[in-house]
């Protein structure tokens, strides 16, 4: 599953360092410098994690990470701290502006992945295992069995896998290419257009109590699964 990890580090050496050991570890990079940067990157489709610099210029990481804990669309968005403070005061500041981690600058590459990989695991909504539900639409995994109120519904194999990696990631945008990967492995070689053909059967196969309106087209974005009635 490649994931988008957002680096705001000012420093050009090791944002280019962290950048590259991300990649070679099978994530995507956006980077930013400082915090105007990094507020224009937060955006749809959202990454999946943030790498933040303590301090930044044009403000503190610890600024960028409360106002984006206090937005409903980026709340969620798993934050990790770099920081040379290591008083336990600074981190209690950190953590209580909802900072999920912490790194101490020196760091090893291998405690970084380490730690972005333990909160990617702390914060996934749902093992690949566990039933989920989502207004009345039931997916099983195990039994691989789709119900709507209680009504059994038929979906291909591809549509099962896109349900199911919609409803454990709500309320975000995820381009095509990025569902791609997620739903169809970045080994697999198929055009972008094909995610449309599959949503458009997803949709017609959920499509009961008007279930269909759960996928929702982001212009420009990609798609996002929805409870919320698009504005």
């Amino acid at each position: 599953m490649s994931r988008q990890i957002l680096v705001v580090e000012d420093e050009t050496p090791i944002r280019e360092m962290i950048t590259f050991v991300l990649e070679q570890n099978g994530f995507n990079t956006v980077e930013a410098a400082d915090i105007d940067q990094a507020q224009s990157k937060v955006t749809e489709p959202y990454p999946d994690l943030i790498v933040l610099d303590w301090m930044l210029p044009g403000g503190t990481g610890v600024k960028l990470a409360k106002s984006l804990k206090q937005n409903e669309y980026t709340r969620n968005i798993p934050i990790i701290m770099l920081t040379a403070r290591a008083d336990e005061d600074d981190k209690v500041a950190g953590f209580e502006a909802g900072v999920d981690d912490y790194v101490t600058k020196p760091f090893s590459p291998k405690e970084l992945i380490a730690r972005i990989k333990a909160v990617i695991r702390r914060v996934s909504p749902t093992s690949l295992e566990e039933e989920v539900e989502f207004h009345g639409l039931k997916l099983d995994p195990v039994a691989h069995r789709v119900s709507i109120n209680d009504e059994a519904i038929d979906l291909g194999p591809t549509e099962f896998r896109l349900l199911h990696f919609f409803m454990t990631h709500t309320e975000r945008v995820y381009s095509r290419e990025q569902l791609l990967d997620n739903v169809w492995g970045t080994n697999v070689y198929v055009e972008d257009r094909t995610v449309d053909v599959h949503i458009r059967r997803l949709r017609k196969a959920i499509s009961g109590a008007g279930h269909e309106d759960f996928v929702q087209t982001v212009r420009g974005s990609g798609y996002r699964f929805s409870g919320k009635l698009k504005k």
